[in-house]
C-alpha cells in the first residue's frame, strides 16, 4: 500500500510549527475510488443491459432464461440464470446488508437511541411518504400493490454518488446517510417479506429456524467455523426457498446472528506477540498461530464484510443490473411510459417522496430541537442528501420483478425507476453546488463549529470564564506535546480567567495509534483520570502500543477490566469519532489547531502569542484585559517601545 506523505511544517515563527497530513494521489484514489468504482460498474452494467435489450432483445431474454439444474441423484433444483442472480447471488448482497445492520446496532451509529433518532425518523418518513405519493398517483391503474418499488434507497449508488458529487467535508453527511440507509434497508426487507411473498408453507421455516439456531451457536466452536457457517447457510437458504418466503431474506436472517464486537486490546497484543515470535523464529506453525490470532481479534462480522464487499460491489450488483435493467425503449414503450400513471407514480415517489420525507422530517426535528445532527449538517446539505435518497435502483428493480407480472407494466416501471434515479442525481448535484457556494471554502473552518459544552467537553478552568481556547490535537504528535507546555503557561498567567478544551483530531494515517490513544483517554475520563492519562501519553510518545495503554491504566490505578470494557464501548468510540468529524468539517489537516474565543488561530502558539490572541478576540475587551497579569502587560509595553 502506498504510504501517506507526512511533512513537518517547520516554517518561521510567524506561522508556527505543526504536523500535517498530505494524502498522496494514490491514497485519495484508494479512499474514494472503491465507492466510485462500484457505482460506476453498476451504471455501466445498467447501460449495457439497456443497449443489449434494445439491440437484440431475443438474445438478452434467451440468456437470462437459460435453464440450469443442480442436484445429486433424484434431488435436483431447477432454475433459470435470471433466478440464480435474483434468488441466490442477491442473497449474498442482502447478507452483507444484514451484516452492516447488525454492526450499526451493535457498535455503530445506531447504538444510542439519542444519536440514531434523526436518521431513524428520516428513514421511516422516507419509506412512508413515497409510498403515499405513489398510491395517490397510481390509484385506479391496477398496479397499486407495486408501491414497494419507491420505498428503498440504493445504498451502493448513494455512497458512490456522494463520493462523486458530494459537498466539501461530507464525512458527517455520509455517516447520517449510511445510518438512514441501514434503517431504510430494514424497512424494505421487512416489506418484501410481509407484502411480496406469493405463497407460504410454514413447515420448511421450522428447518430454517433450527439452522439459524445452529448459526448462532457456531460462534462458540473453537476452530473450523467457516465450513459450518457455509453448510448451515445453504440449508437455511433452501428452507426459505421451499417455504415461499423470498430466499434472499435468508441472507439477512443469517447475518443478524453473526457476532460483532470491537477488538479486545489483549487479543491484539497476543497477536503481536505471536508475530514477534514468528519474526524471531520463522516456521509454518508460528506463522499459522500468528495469522489465526490476528484474524480472531477481529469480529466475524467485520471479516465477512471485508471478504464479501468487493464481490458484491464488483460482481453481484453489476450482474443484477445486467439481468434486470434491460428496459426496451422503443417509441411505443417510451410513449406508453410518458403517459403511464405507473411510471410517473414511481418518478414522483422517488424524487418528490424521498426528498419531502427525509428533509421534511429532519427540518421538523430541528425546529422542535429533537435529536442531534452535529456541526456542519446544514439544511442545504441535508437537502442534497435527501435528493440522493431518491436513487432507488437495486431493490426497486428487485420489487418490480416480485410485484408486477405484466411485461409492458414492468418496462414502464423500470423506465420510472431509471428516470427518477437520474433526476434525483441531477437535483442532488445542483443542491450540493448551491450549498458549497453558500459556504465558500475560504470561510470554512474559521469559526468553531461546535460551541463549548461543559456537559460534553472536558473543560479545564471555570466553565464561565471570559476567555476560551479549544485545541484539536493528536497524542502521538510531538508538536501537540510541546504545545501542552505553552497551554500550561497560559493557564498559570491568566490565573483562573481561562477555560481550555481539548478535542481529538488524530492523524490516523500518520500516527497508527492515535485513534486508540484518544479512545483510551476517553475511557480513562470515565474513571476521573483523563488528565493523568493524557499527560502519560505525551510523556512517552514512543510507547503507545495496546500493551502500553493497558500498562498505563494499571499504573494510574484504574479498574483495568472496566477500562477495557469502556475501550470497546460505542459511547467512547462515538465521542472520538464526533471530534474527528468536527475536525473534518472545519478542514483541520494539521495539529495542533487552536480556536481562540471561537475563532481559528493561524499564528504561532507560544504562550505570549496565545495570550495576545485571546485579548485581541475577547468578547469583552475590558474584562479580558483585566485578566492579563501585570508581567504580560509589561511585556506588551516593552514590545511597543521597541517597535517605536
Amino acid at each position: 500500500m502506498t504510504q501517506p506523505l507526512t511533512t513537518i511544517d517547520q516554517s518561521d515563527n510567524s506561522r508556527g510549527s505543526r504536523e500535517r497530513r498530505h494524502p498522496s494521489i494514490a491514497e485519495k484514489i484508494q479512499a474514494m475510488g472503491e465507492n466510485r468504482i462500484g457505482a460506476l460498474l453498476l451504471l455501466i452494467a445498467t447501460v449495457v443491459a439497456i443497449l443489449w435489450a434494445n439491440l437484440s432483445h431475443e438474445t438478452y431474454d434467451a440468456l437470462w432464461e437459460t435453464q440450469l439444474t443442480v442436484g445429486v441423484g433424484d434431488i435436483t433444483l431447477d432454475f433459470t440464470l435470471h433466478a440464480l442472480v435474483n434468488d441466490a447471488l442477491m442473497a449474498i448482497f442482502f447478507f452483507t446488508v444484514g451484516l452492516e445492520v447488525r454492526r450499526e446496532f451493535a457498535i455503530g451509529e445506531l447504538t444510542s437511541w439519542s444519536r440514531a433518532l434523526v436518521p431513524v425518523v428520516a428513514a421511516i418518513a422516507g419509506l412512508v411518504v413515497p409510498a403515499i405519493i405513489f398510491l395517490l398517483i397510481a390509484n385506479g391503474t391496477g398496479q397499486e400493490h407495486a408501491w414497494g418499488v419507491v420505498i428503498s434507497t440504493d445504498t451502493a449508488f448513494l455512497v458512490g454518488a456522494l463520493a462523486i458529487i458530494g459537498p466539501r467535508a461530507s464525512g458527517r453527511l455520509r455517516v447520517f446517510l449510511l445510518a438512514l440507509a441501514v434503517v431504510d434497508d430494514i424497512g424494505a426487507l421487512s416489506i418484501i417479506a410481509l407484502f411480496y411473498t406469493e405463497s407460504f408453507t410454514p413447515l420448511p421455516l421450522i428447518i430454517a429456524a433450527v439452522g439459524l439456531v445452529g448459526v448462532y451457536f457456531t460462534r462458540y466452536v473453537p476452530r473450523g467455523r467457516g465450513p459450518i457457517y457455509a453448510t448451515l447457510s445453504i440449508i437455511v437458504w433452501l428452507a426459505f426457498l421451499a417455504s415461499g418466503v423470498h430466499p434472499t431474506l435468508a441472507g439477512v436472517a443469517i447475518a443478524l446472528l453473526v457476532p460483532v464486537y470491537r477488538p479486545n486490546r489483549r487479543d491484539v497484543e497476543h497477536a503481536l506477540e505471536l508475530a514477534r515470535t514468528f519474526r524471531q523464529s520463522p516456521n509454518s506453525e508460528y506463522a499459522r498461530q500468528a495469522a489465526n490470532s490476528l484474524r480472531e481479534s477481529i469480529s466475524i462480522n467485520e471479516r465477512l464484510q471485508s471478504a464479501y464487499a468487493p464481490y458484491v460491489a464488483y460482481v453481484i450488483l453489476p450482474l443484477f443490473a445486467l439481468a434486470n435493467a434491460g428496459v426496451v425503449v422503443s417509441p411505443d414503450i417510451l410513449g406508453a411510459a410518458m403517459t403511464s400513471p405507473l411510471t410517473w407514480a414511481i418518478v414522483a415517489g422517488l424524487v418528490i417522496g424521498k426528498f419531502v420525507g427525509v428533509l421534511g422530517s429532519v427540518a421538523v426535528l430541528r425546529m422542535l430541537r429533537i435529536g442531534d445532527l452535529g456541526p456542519g449538517l446544514t439544511l442545504d446539505r441535508l437537502a442534497g442528501g435527501a435528493a440522493l435518497c431518491g436513487i432507488g435502483f437495486t431493490i426497486s428493480l428487485f420489487i418490480i420483478e416480485l410485484a408486477i407480472d405484466d411485461d409492458l407494466a414492468q418496462n414502464e416501471a423500470r423506465v420510472g425507476v431509471l428516470v427518477g434515479s437520474v433526476i434525483a442525481f441531477i437535483l442532488a448535484t445542483i443542491l450540493f453546488r448551491v450549498s458549497d457556494a453558500r459556504h465558500p471554502e475560504e470561510e470554512a473552518g474559521m469559526t468553531l463549529a461546535r460551541p463549548v459544552d461543559p456537559k460534553r467537553d472536558h473543560v479545564w478552568g471555570p466553565v464561565d470564564a471570559p476567555l476560551t481556547i479549544v485545541e484539536y490535537g493528536d497524542y502521538q504528535c510531538p508538536f501537540c506535546s510541546k504545545a501542552s507546555g505553552a497551554i500550561e503557561e497560559v493557564v498559570r498567567e491568566l490565573n483562573g480567567r481561562l477555560r481550555y478544551v481539548w478535542r481529538h483530531a488524530p492523524l490516523e494515517r500518520v500516527h497508527p495509534n492515535a485513534v486508540a490513544d484518544a479512545e483510551a483517554v476517553e475511557a480513562a475520563a470515565l474513571q476521573g483520570k483523563r488528565t493523568e492519562f493524557a499527560k502519560s501519553l505525551f510523556a512517552d510518545q514512543d510507547h503507545q502500543m495496546p500493551s502500553d495503554i493497558l500498562r498505563r491504566a494499571e499504573e494510574l490505578g484504574l479498574d483495568v477490566d472496566k477500562f477495557e470494557r469502556d475501550l470497546r464501548s460505542p459511547e467512547v468510540t462515538a465521542r472520538v469519532r464526533d471530534d474527528m468529524l468536527d475536525a473534518e468539517a472545519m478542514d483541520i489537516t494539521s495539529v495542533p489547531t487552536f480556536f481562540i474565543n471561537g475563532k481559528r488561530h493561524t499564528g504561532p502558539y507560544d504562550a505570549q502569542s496565545l495570550i495576545r490572541a485571546l485579548l485581541a478576540t475577547a468578547p469583552d475587551q475590558d474584562e479580558a484585559r483585566a485578566a492579563q497579569p501585570e508581567q504580560t502587560a509589561a511585556g506588551e509595553r516593552q514590545e511597543a517601545a521597541e517597535e517605536h
